[in-house]
């Protein structure tokens, strides 16, 4: 690979000197393979590490940012499972390669597979690719995958974030399996090839922070969930990062981060948002944003699809949190459309006894508009708004459609 991004980067994967062997994807010689504790979601696909670093030393730090030297080279594989049925047999997608550069940033370079595997070529701009993947019942489904460029890359792997991302103490603080079978601390192991600078002393193993998995139920919920947020939304949300307030680092303290009860830029129209609102998944505009695929998603880039076991810890975190019970918003049936004619919307809430109320001009609904009863005719276009009510429950958000009604 060429000292800088502007040098002649091979067209393809085999001629990066990354693999002695492409096809069956087998390592060069000094090449390092490792893992790490939480991924980065990157659409259900499996990923394979290695690392190449020079004859220089990795200036280690317990926490924060690791400084890599330069020429040290990140080689990631991604590999997506495409039959429910064979759950091992996955179609390999793409290799992407981060490069330290000789001017102390980094860039990267995208290889997308051929189908048979027998190379990968370079990806000038970004793609995306319809993968079929075969369901448990038989049924034929596609997810778009997303290549990115190499622009993209920057967008998270920049000065900010001194080019590298996953690989820090709170994520390698890991025991790991090599190919030799052997099983050890990857701390340890780094340190015993002589990578860092100062050298680790390994008594120190056990205090240093480590993030926790999702499913490590040895770890709270709280743990799991703010682990989850480092490594899919600390690389932006971080000081110097993105235009936001709250800092998504595991190691900034809880009380410092500014996520429960943190102020929001943008509001997405919610009343009271938070970055993390107590027991209230409506209001936590950080669940909302993972929680989407449509424009208001986070990662913006390279996520075409919900990880739903993240959600779902996300979800249990947030009503853990101390607070007052919080109402749905009304679920409106038919949703919003274009009609040939006049209609009638029905609105549920799935609280008994909750007060709904409504309003068909856009105004925000409150406990002294039109109490929902039967259902709503609606002859022309209409915004529709709905919200509930009940005594010692937090009101719900309010919930919209648009209706267009034609004659």
């Amino acid at each position: 690979m060429p000292h800088l991004a502007g040098g002649n980067i091979p067209l393809l994967l085999s001629k990066t000197g990354a693999f002695s062997d492409t096809r069956n994807l087998v390592p060069s010689r000094g090449l390092i393979p490792y893992d790490i504790v939480v991924a980065f979601w990157s659409d259900g696909a499996a990923k394979s590490r290695w690392v190449a670093v020079p004859n220089e030393k990795i200036k280690y730090s317990p926490t924060g940012d690791w400084t890599f030297p330069r020429g040290t080279v990140f080689v990631k594989t991604f590999e997506l499972s495409t039959d429910a049925a064979y759950p091992g047999v996955n179609r390999r997608l793409e290799t992407r390669l981060l490069v330290c550069d000789s001017a102390g940033g980094v860039y990267g370079a995208v290889y997308k597979w051929r189908p048979d595997n027998s190379d990968a070529d370079l990806l000038k701009t970004s793609q995306t690719e319809e993968i079929p993947i075969k369901t448990a019942t038989g049924e034929v489904r596609h997810q778009t995958w997303y290549y990115p460029s190499r622009p993209d890359c920057l967008d998270c792997h920049n000065a900010k974030t001194s080019g590298v991302l996953g690989v820090k103490t709170r994520q390698m603080n890991r025991a790991y399996t090599y190919p030799s079978g052997i099983t050890d601390n990857e701390l340890r192991a780094w340190n015993r090839l002589g990578l860092f600078t100062p050298e680790l002393n390994v008594a120190d193993l056990a205090d240093l922070p480590t993030l926790a998995a999702a499913d490590d139920e040895t770890r709270s919920v709280q743990d799991r969930a703010r682990s989850y947020l480092d490594a899919n939304c600390a690389q932006c949300h971080r000081p110097g990062g993105t235009v936001a307030y709250f800092d998504a680092r595991y190691d900034t303290p809880l009380v410092k981060q500014e996520l429960i009860d943190g102020p929001v830029l943008i509001d997405q129209g919610i009343d009271r948002p938070r970055a993390i609102s107590p027991h209230d998944i409506w209001r936590s505009i950080v669940f909302m944003r993972v929680n989407t695929v449509d424009e208001i998603k986070m990662p913006p880039i390279a996520r075409e699809t919900i990880d739903q076991k993240g959600v779902a810890l996300l979800r249990d975190w947030i009503m853990s949190l101390p607070g007052r019970s919080v109402l749905d918003p009304p679920a409106m049936s038919p949703e919003g459309g274009s009609f040939g004619g006049p209609i009638e919307i029905s609105l549920t809430e799935r609280e008994p006894g909750a007060d709904i109320r409504y309003t068909l001009d856009g105004s925000v609904p409150g406990r002294s508009d039109m109490r929902y009863e039967t259902p709503i005719k609606l002859t022309g276009p209409t915004v529709l708004r709905a919200r509930a009510f009940k005594d010692g429950f937090t009101r719900s958000i309010t919930a919209q459609e648009v209706f267009i009604i034609g004659k």
